[in-house]
């Protein structure tokens, strides 16, 4: 059984989804960057408050900084069940930094899972979601539609399309993801530790492909 797992996939290729998905199912931690990053400054430790400082003035939280709190997270013991590490890494100096992290605290990366989805499609999902402004329930005008148009179901408030949620914006995180992070797509499959899926199947039939995988 493949347990500590890297999510990779550009913006709305569904890892939301499936990561959801395969923490119900097999108990997997679903360890994101920003998760970490308020986990850190929660708890105050020297790290979180370092990033911390760049946060609150704007800036990006430097690579020293992330694999620190990376590491610190995956020191932890709550992950005997496994981990799905979402947003990290992000360029190859950070992949050649959690080789080293990982072999640190024995828990070595088992398997890279990638999921393939076109530009068109994406286009499609990410200029479609809605987020209710007052709760924050998530929607999608073809797939996920209120029961009253712009109205949230849960909570009775506007529903709203996030600034970043369109088609310009989504190219310009599509342009940065080929630059910066689809190389590490090379790097890993170098390390045979790379699967790819194609994320434009339904969620369930892709849930039940990896698992499939991950459990040979």
């Amino acid at each position: 059984m493949k347990k500590n797992i890297i999510l990779m996939g550009p913006p709305g290729a569904g890892k939301g989804t499936l990561a959801k998905k395969l923490v119900a199912k097999y108990g997997f931690a679903h360890i994101s960057t920003g998760d970490m990053f308020r986990e850190a400054m929660k708890e105050g430790t020297e790290l979180g408050l370092l990033a911390k400082s760049y946060i609150d003035h704007g800036d990006l939280v430097p690579d020293e900084v992330t694999i620190g709190i990376v590491r610190e997270r995956l020191s932890k013991n709550d992950l005997d069940k496994g981990f799905l590490l979402d947003g990290f890494p992000r360029t190859i100096p950070q992949a050649e930094a959690l080789e080293i992290i990982a072999k640190e605290v024995s828990r070595p990366i088992d398997s890279v899972i990638n999921l393939d989805c076109d530009e068109k499609e994406l286009i499609r999902r990410i200029s479609g979601r809605r987020v209710c402004k007052s709760c924050g329930a998530p929607y999608h005008v073809d797939t996920m539609r209120p029961k009253v148009e712009g109205v949230c179901d849960v909570c009775g408030g506007p529903l709203m399309q996030r600034a970043d949620d369109n088609e310009e914006a989504l190219k310009v995180r599509l342009d940065h993801y080929v630059k910066s992070t689809k190389p590490l797509l090379d790097f890993y499959r170098d390390r045979k530790l790379l699967s790819s899926f194609n994320s434009l199947v339904d969620s369930n039939v892709l849930l039940d492909e990896i698992s499939k995988f991950l459990e040979k």
